[in-house]
């Protein structure tokens, strides 16, 4: 579960970031990366899942999945990071795709601890 300090809650920053935001996409996922030094300084994670990926049960099972590993990556997130995954497709297991992801976005923009 991620802490309350590394959620994204507020609208604004979703759409700060993903409108500004560098972009990383798969089949499956998409992530949206802003570091900006006016951000907050831990990692803060927000997810967008629509419901053309499925009904509220599917959406909650997955919002769990991918808040219980971006978990684990919070360490591998620079400071004043803000991401934004939505999710484009049900599947089972999202982990591999998101570990790409975020490597890939982290060394596309250069953004490191």
């Amino acid at each position: 579960m991620l802490p309350a300090s590394n959620r994204l809650r507020l609208g604004q920053d979703f759409s700060r970031t993903t409108k500004t935001g560098h972009r990383a996409t798969s089949n499956l996922l998409v992530l949206y990366f802003l570091t900006h030094e006016q951000l907050p300084l831990a990692p803060q994670v927000g997810l967008i899942i629509n419901k053309s990926v499925g009904g509220s049960v599917t959406r909650h099972r997955i919002a769990r999945q991918l808040r219980h590993a971006m978990a684990s990556h919070l360490t591998e997130l620079p400071a004043h990071t803000q991401v934004v995954i939505r999710v484009l497709k049900n599947n089972p297991d999202y982990r591999e795709d998101l570990a790409q992801l975020i490597v890939k976005v982290i060394k596309r923009t250069g953004a490191h601890q």
